[in-house]
């Protein structure tokens, strides 16, 4: 019973990794449209941190942590919020909320990467064909002339792929750091570290701050969905996965996030979808099939 109850955990968890944080391209990309990016990345996370300790307390749950893990928490916090997702806000300003998702799609190959050159880990075959086929479809995707011609896309690019190496390195650490044993608390932890940090951010850049009642109706609900969904919910779900599954398949969410993103961006923002997309889309799952059909990493001297 005990497994079972686990195994549909784990499902929940992917499903919340794979189709909520594929809707907060498109709830970032309209929020960004009025608010500066590291405020809008800061209110988000700390609001969601303070969220995160109010249940735990209704809920009694011990929130206290030891030194170390307040450090570990701030250094996750760091990768993946201020850095990892801060800069990803920025870069919205550049590009497509469709055509950042599927750069970061190939975040599961800097995993294996990091995972061969940090961990010693050996790569096998049918994990290269996961890989290949991702990369083939972020290939087929970026490569349109109608994406790569637009004024500061190069900029973008370069800060997607930036913010790609901090959370792929961030996965790596989570997955081995001692951090708080409950998931909640650990991410209320990060998200209030990671929130601090982009406030600081926010301030050094000179960005200007608003009351949420000056903001469109619009924005309002986006940074509402952002809070409950993207941060609380998934992100909840995401340092849930990282200690129950290895870390390259918790990285196919970044295979499943574009498809989700760039329909989304069709339906409400009017952005574009080319039948090179939808091909590109076909293979960028068949990616995820054959990342996800056994363990693909296995190690090489220590055991994981």
């Amino acid at each position: 019973m005990a497994n079972q109850k686990k195994t549909v955990l784990i499902l929940l968890a992917f499903f919340a990794i794979y189709v909520i944080w594929g809707s907060t391209y498109l709830l970032n990309k309209i929020a960004v449209s009025e608010l500066p990016p590291f405020k809008l990345a800061s209110i988000r996370f700390i609001v969601a941190a303070i969220l995160i300790f109010l249940i735990a307390k209704l809920l009694k749950v011990d929130i206290s942590i030891t030194r170390q893990q307040l450090k570990n928490t701030i250094i996750a916090g760091f990768l993946f919020l201020t850095l990892g997702n801060g800069v990803v806000v920025w870069a919205l300003k550049f590009v497509d909320s469709g055509f950042a998702a599927l750069e970061i799609s190939a975040q599961p190959l800097v995993v294996l990467l990091l995972m061969w050159l940090i961990q010693g880990k050996k790569i096998s075959a049918m994990s290269y064909i996961g890989v290949i086929l991702g990369f083939i479809g972020v290939f087929l995707l970026v490569s349109q002339k109608q994406i790569i011609s637009e004024d500061n896309q190069l900029v973008g690019m370069v800060m997607i792929f930036g913010c790609m190496l901090s959370w792929a390195y961030g996965s790596l650490f989570v997955g081995k750091s001692d951090l708080p044993s409950n998931y909640f608390v650990n991410t209320g932890y990060q998200m209030l570290s990671g929130g601090i940090m982009l406030a600081v951010l926010s301030f050094c850049f000179g960005e200007s701050w608003t009351s949420p009642a000056s903001w469109s109706t619009d924005v309002l609900w986006a940074m509402v969905l952002l809070i409950v969904f993207g941060s609380v919910i998934a992100f909840t779900a995401f340092n849930f996965l990282l200690k129950e599954v290895s870390p390259e398949k918790v990285a196919t969410n970044t295979y499943v996030n574009p498809i989700i993103a760039l329909f989304l961006g069709w339906w409400i923002l009017n952005e574009t979808i080319t039948l090179q997309s939808i091909i590109a889309a076909i293979v960028l799952l068949s990616g995820v099939y054959f990342i996800n059909t056994k363990r693909m990493i296995k190690p090489r001297g220590i055991g994981r």
